[in-house]
């Protein structure tokens, strides 16, 4: 590990140990939390976290002199260390606190607005989540930017050749995801970075799946600006954090006005902070930003390739069990992609499905997943969605394929 420290063996059983939440009951069954893409459970070492901070050593952080403001300060400013370390960032003044990953594509758009011109084209891709969508489209209502989308193949991996005859010396900005929220697609970042510089653009990448399934190295992606949110990363709701250049943040104005981003405040003039400090107005997430450190740090713990091979087993587990059920389709099979099975049966609604399954203990998600031009693309109007994470085992994965049989037979 980056801090030196001792790598834990790897138990998925041990790991699952952990999460309190996972040895409830629903309907009457085990539960079997397949909702990990939504949101991620939480660990016994975050939950005592939290409660330890709250009830012993929570203060305003920054500027006071006594000791639990020192105190909180020294574990909020901690915790940035902490995650520009899980990206492999240079610096921990190149990491933002930001309320989640909507914010904080949101921060890096606010501040390409004030900047664009109109007919500047921003390059998106098909599988978005709409957090990487909606923010560019407010620049196309109010500053006449022009978005341009990346197509999606049918087996849901991103036409990087259609990518290249995009880019061009209107492209002020790249925005994809590292991997798909729907299809699990994990995209050549590094790649996408590397043709988006060699035309002059900035790249932001959309590491709130990413983050957690595979690898976000931002060095080695080269990228200008990446995203994460904490509640998938098995810390608290309310914390995100935005990656940024040195250079980069540097160029962009601030999002919010109040106090801890200004240096100075006048009548007649006011001068801002640097980054990061310049972009966290009032008072910031103490505690989930505390939160978040120790989720990561907990995380780390475990060798990120062992648990990336283990959420893939259980994935192809599933796949496996599922051959030959011509009633069901898969929705994304790229090579490589993450640990996410989206789907759809056939003669049934999606909601249906999830809610049948339901009565099995067994949570999965159905809708459109906040990816509309995807379920466009992918022509479904809804689809189901399982999703797993360290903590799920292979009778997890057995029980999902026995409760969607289950549900598909309602329909038969």
């Amino acid at each position: 590990m980056a801090d030196g420290s001792v790598v834990t063996t790897f138990d998925p059983y041990a790991v699952r140990a952990q999460f309190p939440i996972l040895s409830r009951q629903v309907n009457g069954r085990p539960l079997v939390y397949l909702d990990n893409a939504a949101s991620a459970q939480k660990p016994r070492a975050v939950i005592d976290a939290l409660t330890a901070t709250m009830e012993g050593g929570y203060a305003n952080v920054h500027r006071g002199l006594h000791t639990l403001s020192n105190e909180a300060t020294e574990a909020f400013e901690k915790a940035r260390e902490i995650v520009a370390r899980f990206l492999n960032a240079e610096s921990p003044e190149q990491v933002v606190w930001t309320k989640g990953g909507t914010e904080a594509i949101n921060l890096v758009a606010n501040g390409l607005g004030l900047q664009i011109q109109p007919g500047d084209e921003i390059i998106v891709s098909e599988m978005e989540h709409h957090s990487n969508i909606v923010p560019w489209h407010l620049l196309r209502e109010r500053r006449g930017a022009v978005i341009r989308w990346i197509p999606v193949r049918d087996d849901g991996s991103l036409d990087m050749a259609a990518y290249a005859d995009l880019l061009g010396p209107k492209t002020r900005m790249v925005a994809v995801t590292h991997m798909s929220n729907v299809l699990g697609t994990i995209n050549p970042v590094a790649e996408i970075s590397r043709l988006a510089h060699a035309a002059g653009a900035q790249v932001l990448i959309d590491g709130c799946q990413g983050a957690v399934h595979a690898t976000p190295d931002v060095q080695a992606i080269d990228c200008d600006f990446y995203v994460l949110t904490g509640h998938k990363l098995f810390g608290p709701t309310g914390i995100g954090a935005l990656y940024g250049k040195a250079e980069a943040l540097e160029a962009l104005p601030p999002y919010q006005g109040g106090g801890e981003m200004i240096e100075t405040v006048e009548q007649d003039r006011v001068t801002y902070a640097k980054p990061p400090h310049r972009f966290e107005a009032g008072t910031p997430p103490i505690l989930e930003a505390i939160g978040l450190g120790v989720a990561l740090k907990w995380l780390t713990q475990y060798d990120r390739a062992a648990v990336q091979a283990h959420e893939h087993a259980l994935y192809q587990h599933a796949v496996d069990r599922l051959q030959g059920q011509n009633w069901l389709r898969i929705l994304g099979q790229a090579e490589g992609k993450g640990a996410i099975l989206t789907f759809a049966v056939e003669g049934a609604h999606a909601h249906d499905v999830a809610q049948i399954m339901d009565r099995y203990g067994v949570a999965v998600r159905a809708g459109l997943h906040c990816a509309e031009p995807l379920a466009k693309r992918m022509g479904v109007t809804s689809s189901t969605r399982a999703s797993f994470a360290l903590y799920n085992t292979v009778e997890d994965a057995d029980a999902f394929v026995d409760a969607l049989i289950k549900a598909r037979n309602f329909f038969v």
